[in-house]
């Protein structure tokens, strides 16, 4: 086991150092001067000024000296001070990261509780109209774009254009918890649910097809010859075997969250990490875009790993 752990975490810092190496390459061929940026290009900037800014953020060195240096503050946890927040770089990250993870954790959450139960119905359905029904809801679920199911929430929850008269949440902005609980609560419900949908399509599939193989495994048929009933033989024993690729699948989806709310966030004005690395790379941002790319890359892949660790200690076969 520990010789697995250590692996998994070697791997994940090679991933880590390939992620900060190819994020430093991208951003300094990206078209843009983010001196330029900062002084305006509305006029001619005054070209004392312009070396004088590039001095100041070390832009001025050769692109392997940057590069070394870029490393050396990584591993010193300096991720520098960003251009266009006037702070630094993990100030800002750590003001809008919680609220992406409430954001990708609600969603998580949301898609657990429709996808584990509707798949196992459809297990145990298979076949029947419930479960033609079920199936071509989750193809519609992770087929709709994000941005078009956002919008759509919104037209029937927030501004009632079909005149349901269903449930009215805000269609965006957002409130602090610490202000107004409830207002806060209302605001994440609709890009919570935005989020969910595809998610809990993906979940709803494969709890599916792990039930239908863990049900026509061969270690059910004694548990059946013993006269078991159905309903123990699947309480107790199939859908304990069937989880297992299932908790393999939330633990890359809450990854994938993470690393894909930028559409939503942008949907709903919700103020998260997302958004900040859109506007950093506006504006040419190099530290904000570094560390916001870093820590987003660093959280999927400890979760991946965490994963891996998990399924290990659920399946003796991997050990």
């Amino acid at each position: 086991m520990m010789k697995f752990l250590l692996k998994r975490l070697g791997i994940a810092l090679l991933l880590l150092y390939a992620v900060s190496t190819i994020v430093f390459i991208l951003i300094h061929i990206m078209p843009g001067d983010p001196v330029l940026l900062m002084l305006g290009t509305d006029s001619s900037p005054d070209p004392a000024a312009v070396e004088s800014l590039r001095r100041e953020l070390g832009l001025d060195k050769p692109i392997p000296v940057q590069y070394m240096d870029y490393l050396k503050n990584l591993l010193t946890g300096d991720f520098g001070i960003s251009y266009s927040e006037k702070i630094p770089v993990l100030k800002a990250i750590g003001s809008r990261l919680p609220r992406t993870l409430e954001l990708a954790l609600a969603a998580l959450l949301i898609a657990c509780i429709i996808g584990i139960p509707l798949g196992i119905l459809a297990a145990l359905r298979r076949g029947k109209l419930s479960d033609f029904f079920m199936t071509v809801l989750a193809s519609f679920g992770t087929s709709v774009p994000v941005y078009i199911l956002g919008y759509f929430f919104v037209m029937i929850f927030a501004l009632d254009v079909f005149h349901f008269n269903l449930f009215k949440f805000p269609a965006s902005g957002y409130v602090d918890f610490a202000k107004d609980p409830a207002k806060h609560f209302l605001r994440l419900v609709l890009p919570a649910m935005t989020l969910a949908l595809g998610v809990a399509s993906s979940i709803m599939r494969v709890t599916r097809a792990s039930m239908l193989e863990a049900m026509s495994g061969e270690s059910i048929r004694p548990l059946r010859a013993k006269g078991l009933s159905n309903r123990k033989v699947i309480l107790k024993h199939v859908i304990r075997n069937a989880m297992i690729p299932v908790v393999t699948i939330i633990g890359l989806q809450l990854g994938n969250l993470i690393g894909g709310t930028v559409l939503c966030e942008t949907v709903f004005n919700w103020p998260g990490i997302a958004t900040l690395l859109v506007k950093a790379i506006n504006h040419r941002d190099y530290p904000l875009i570094q560390g916001c790319v870093l820590v987003v890359a660093s959280i999927y892949i400890l979760t991946n790993m965490l994963v891996d660790i998990i399924y290990t200690v659920l399946d003796p076969r991997m050990r």
